[in-house]
């Protein structure tokens, strides 16, 4: 980014999110890497409000692969974990060629809903881009129910991203 180019102003986090960001350790994030391509971004080079929400989805997947859990394994297993509930707070914009970490951890379980943290940060930390809250279920796949609770396999994995 040049000098003349500035960064827009750091908007304050929402309420909802503030909560649970400004008492967090920094402990027990697995971090992600990207770069703005230009697919990620609108006509003006600014990242599109989408391409965050796939980052995040990519970092839980990396995240849980590195724990033994590979996501088509449990596809397999007829287990599916979708997004039930996403809150977001934009505070900075990417922009094209701009690189950025994102930063996920499973912030807890409770029953089968897995609810995660992430934020999206430059990789110097300076810059916050991004922090959201992220809720999964546990889905059979063949009866499109939730289920009662997590495969056994599963749920000992995830235990050991527990905060």
């Amino acid at each position: 980014m040049s000098e003349k180019q500035q960064m827009p102003p750091e908007l304050p986090p929402t309420v909802a999110i503030e909560k649970r960001f400004l008492t967090v350790s920094t402990e027990n994030w697995f971090e992600y890497p990207v770069r703005a391509h230009p697919h990620h971004t609108d006509y003006a080079g600014v990242v599109w409000h989408g391409s965050y929400i796939a980052w995040m989805e990519e970092a839980r997947v990396e995240c849980l692969r590195s724990i033994g859990i590979d996501y088509a394994d449990l596809v397999a297993l007829g287990c599916e974990l979708p997004v039930v509930e996403l809150s977001l707070r934009y505070h900075r914009t990417l922009q094209m060629g701009m690189t950025a970490v994102v930063k996920t951890r499973m912030a807890d379980m409770k029953g089968v809903r897995i609810n995660w943290d992430h934020q999206i940060q430059s990789l110097d930390g300076e810059n916050l881009y991004v922090t959201a809250q992220v809720t999964l279920v546990a889905v059979d796949r063949e009866k499109g129910k939730i289920l009662r609770q997590l495969p056994s396999a599963v749920k000992d994995a995830l235990v050991k991203l527990a905060v």
